[in-house]
């Protein structure tokens, strides 16, 4: 165990010819016929292609074959259409806008199944209704099935197609009012993406996955708003001018509309002390038939005020469509929005913060949220992130924010940074002192060492990093 130097209701009506560079071995029967426990339906998917661990991707429609979906799913007698979904995608945000969605809508009687990714510590947790995770039992019957239409039909899908056919069948099965629905690499070619939602929804976007989606935060919006689906209403949270142009002109091409949040949905935020002494923030949004006034962001800081606006701008539109809900319930349940892996205490002495931060904006925002909200003396920063990333870019924030740095890596992630490479980037950035770790409890031990009673361990860079460590203290706390 880590520890300091200082001991210490209603219901809706239902809406209703070039290879690729990715070798695949066909999904054979005995492998599906031996997924007979959970553990061997999370055995099987881990031998699968698996994008979000691949060091180099082939971003192109001879990779990401969304007919390959299309064709699994008809096999399934396509449970994506017996539900009705809200799809969201984006750079950051994301998770939090679909937690506080999600909240929202539960506490107005709707059963809601959330479908989102990376997972932190079991597997079940992207397949989620009314805020359990799947069941073992029921993800190995659907693993099964799935894998029997898939060999069916001659087709082999990848770990996050086999997810998605899970999460959709799951949340068709049990009869779910509505599911949100997150993507996980980009949009337009995203195995999602095979869905006409109610609503489409766009978190921030920003430069991430440069190598894959593009250079630009322009043509990273076009990928995200390959989402757009003709007549169907979307939504962004407020984006810089360059990408708010980019989405309108991809909504004209798709004849919708996009309402953008501070442009088109009256927006304002303010930061600052409540009663309780502890800093705040609160929101207004102004729609064309509804105020929300003064609304408190459930999750900490400043960043969270656009998401929690894009989340109430979704439900003013569900009401639109027929949807009904209590005011009153929606700020209560609201309130009660819970997240795992963002700023989320996770030991406290030392107080460890555990956050999946992965971008320079995120690690900037994180700092800044944790200095408001937050009181401490020094901060000790255990970093590890993808070779993928803007490394130079999170480098520079982290030098601005922390005290002592000690880099390392998640032992399952095959994207991840070398703690040495890391360290030698950083020198050449700021004149801190560093140390390295080859592991994430080894790590610990350096930061808990080198923690006083006042001082907090901020792990971050990486919601693989969150995840172990995540795993490391339960194992710890286990044998207490």
């Amino acid at each position: 165990m880590p520890t300091s130097k200082t001991t210490t209701k209603k219901k809706t009506a239902k809406q209703s010819t070039k290879k690729s560079a990715v070798k695949r071995k066909p999904a054979t029967k005995s492998k599906s016929s031996a997924i007979e426990t959970f553990s061997s339906a999370v055995e099987y998917l881990l031998e699968q292609t698996d994008f979000e661990r691949m060091r180099v991707v082939q971003y192109d429609e001879t990779t990401f074959k969304l007919d390959r979906m299309r064709t699994l799913l008809c096999a399934l007698g396509n449970p994506q259409d017996k539900v009705a979904l809200i799809h969201v995608a984006g750079t950051v945000g994301k998770g939090s806008t679909v937690a506080m969605l999600s909240a929202m809508l539960r506490g107005n009687g709707y059963t809601v199944g959330e479908y989102t990714s990376p997972h932190l510590t079991d597997i079940r947790e992207r397949v989620v209704v009314n805020g359990e995770m799947i069941s073992e039992e029921s993800f190995t019957d659907i693993l099964k099935d799935v894998v029997a239409a898939a060999r069916k039909e001659k087709v082999t899908p990848t770990f996050f197609e086999l997810m998605t056919a899970i999460a959709f069948k799951q949340f068709a099965d049990q009869a779910i009012d509505i599911a949100i629905i997150e993507t996980g690499l980009g949009g337009r070619l995203d195995s999602t993406n095979v869905i006409t939602p109610l609503i489409s929804l766009i978190t921030k976007i920003d430069l991430d996955h440069t190598n894959i989606l593009g250079n630009t935060v322009e043509e990273i919006a076009r990928e995200k708003a390959g989402i757009f689906k003709t007549a169907v209403p979307a939504i962004s949270a407020h984006q810089t001018e360059e990408v708010t142009s980019v989405l309108r002109e991809c909504a004209e091409e798709l004849r919708t509309e996009v309402k953008v949040i501070a442009n088109d949905i009256e927006f304002s935020a303010r930061f600052g002390g409540g009663t309780d002494g502890k800093q705040h923030t609160r929101i207004c949004v102004i729609t064309e038939d509804s105020q929300y006034m003064h609304i408190p962001v459930p999750l900490n800081g400043e960043h969270q005020a656009t998401n929690c606006a894009l989340a109430i701008s979704a439900i003013d539109q569900l009401k639109k469509l027929g949807y009904e809900f209590d005011d009153l319930d929606l700020y209560n349940s609201l309130a009660k929005t819970n997240i795992q892996g963002r700023m989320e205490t996770v030991w406290e002495r030392p107080k460890i913060i555990v956050d999946g931060a992965h971008n320079p904006t995120a690690l900037q925002t994180l700092i800044k949220s944790i200095g408001a909200h937050i009181p401490y003396d020094s901060m000790v920063c255990v970093f590890g992130c993808c070779q993928d990333k803007d490394v130079e870019g999170m480098l520079h924030k982290i030098s601005l924010g922390a005290d002592k740095i000690i880099f390392t890596k998640a032992q399952g992630n095959p994207r991840a940074a070398e703690p040495k490479i890391l360290q030698r980037q950083f020198t050449e950035i700021s004149g801190k002192m560093t140390q390295i770790a080859d592991t994430l409890p080894e790590a610990l031990e350096i930061a808990a060492q080198a923690a006083s009673r006042d001082d907090i361990i901020c792990v971050m860079g990486s919601f693989y990093l969150v995840g172990e460590t995540k795993k490391h203290l339960r194992a710890l706390a286990a044998k207490r």
